[in-house]
Order: C-alpha cells, then structure tokens, then sequence
C-alpha cells in the first residue's frame, strides 16, 4: 500500500482539490503534492491528525495507515506508564480484531468514556455478492475492466453501463485509483443505492499507472452515493488489507466462492 496515492484518492474523495487541502493545513501545495507522490516522507502525527479533520475521517484511520502513533497515545502513555506495559501486552498476546471488540464492551460497560468511539469500516464481504464477483478476468486495459464492473452495477443502478463506467475512465485517466500492491480502487458515485462493490481479479496482471510500479492483479470497485464517509472507510480498510498482502491471497483463489472465502477470512484477521 502506498500512503500517498491512498492519501490522494481520501482527498479526492473528500470533495477537496490539492489547493484547497493544502491551504486548509496551512502548508504548501508543492509540499503535500510531493507526500501524495511519495517524494516527501509521510506527515508527522501531529499533521495527520490535522489532516483528518479537514477530510473529516477519523484520526485512528489515517494514523493506522501511515503506521503512526497519537500524539494522545503518547501523552497518556507518557502520564500513566502502566498503560504503555498493557498496551504492550495486547501486542504480545497479538489480539485480533474480534478480541479488541471485547475490549472496548468492557471499557463501556465500566469505565465512563470521553467523546464517541471512531466508526468501523463496514465489512467489504458485506457490500458484494457473487454476482459482482469477476474471476480471472483476461482484459488488455483498466477500461476493460471499469466496463464489465459497470455491467454488473447497471441493474441495481437502473442506468446503462456506459452511463456508469464512462465518468470512471474519466477519473483513471486524470488520477489513477492504483493504491500499490497490485490493488487498485475505482470509485463510482451512484445516487439512490446502498454502497455496494465489485470485486474483479484478473487472470494476468495489468501494467498500469500505480505509485510502486506493480502491475495491478485486484481491483475494487466502491459504488453509493458521492458523499459517503462509509466509502472513505472502505477505502482506508482495503489499503490496510492491501499492505498486508491482499492481491497475493486472493491470487490463490479458485472460484468467486473461493475469493469471498479468501477475503472474509482476511477481514477476519485485520
């Protein structure tokens, strides 16, 4: 997963324009246009957190995406030195997601809490179903694919695939929707639906624009209404996934079955 393009496509997501993000954070344009490029290293914490708020998504999002602490974590740990050795125990002990869940009901039922909890991303099995699963596609070009997901979508979006897929070959020619890692994520903005994906998986890898130079093999594409924050954390999830080897697993399905398996079992284990 690359931070940077991830980063971009958050903000393009967002609604907001380099300029805009940049004057928002008071840096400059040439400074965060180098970040989402990779050129520059990734924000301190301190400014990620900042620029959170401006795409209003939840700090722990952007921080577990760019592998950085909370100046808050910091502090208290700093404060309450016990905490740094329970957190440290929690790492040994390697909780899954479905322990910390247990975690957290524990800290609500006992222990007053200050602010409302970050929202969790919504499970990616939940937003497909088989029929918008595409396995092994063989295609010379992201149009191939952005038109046989649009396919899928045109039913359920009452609109004709060329209405659907045609504004997405637009963006991919303006900003590619490659987050590294062989994943890429198009983004479709359909008014009057539940946020739903496709899932496309191709049969030989596709040389396309991507911020690491790894060819594309996994494509997601994230379709609901223009202004989601679900969308914006399913984005941020399946970047997370894609650091953690997410096009390679899915590599060994064998089946659109096998790749929904495959998948529930990794979000089983973020």
């Amino acid at each position: 997963m690359h931070f940077g393009a991830t980063l971009r496509l958050l903000r393009l997501e967002s609604g907001l324009s380099l300029r805009d993000l940049a004057r928002r954070l008071d840096v400059s344009g040439a400074y965060l246009s180098r970040v989402e490029n990779g050129v520059d290293s990734i924000p301190t914490s301190a400014r990620l957190e900042a620029i959170a708020r401006e795409l209003d998504i939840p700090a722990p999002l952007l921080m577990g995406l760019a592998h950085r602490v909370s100046p808050l974590v910091v502090d208290y740990v700093g404060q309450v030195p016990e905490a740094g050795a329970l957190f440290l125990e929690i790492a040994h002990r390697r909780l899954d997601r479905h322990q910390l869940a247990l975690v957290h009901d524990f800290l609500d039922a006992n222990f007053r809490k200050e602010g409302a909890r970050s929202p969790a991303p919504r499970s990616i099995c939940d937003s497909l179903s088989l029929d918008r699963v595409i396995f092994d596609l063989s295609c010379c070009s992201i149009d191939d694919v952005l038109d046989v997901a649009a396919s899928r979508l045109s039913t359920l979006a009452g609109k004709s695939a060329q209405t659907i897929s045609s504004p997405l070959k637009t963006r991919e020619r303006e900003v590619t929707s490659a987050i590294g890692s062989g994943v890429a994520v198009p983004c479709a903005y359909i008014e009057g639906i539940d946020p739903v994906a496709v899932l496309v998986t191709l049969a030989e890898p596709l040389n396309h624009e991507t911020p690491d130079g790894q060819p594309l093999s996994t494509i997601f594409v994230l379709a609901g209404p223009r202004h989601s924050l679900d969308r914006k954390l399913t984005l941020a999830h399946l970047a997370r996934l894609s650091a953690r080897g997410l096009a390679e697993r899915l590599a060994e399905a064998r089946s659109p079955a096998d790749l929904l398996s495959l998948l529930a079992l990794l979000e089983a284990t973020r």
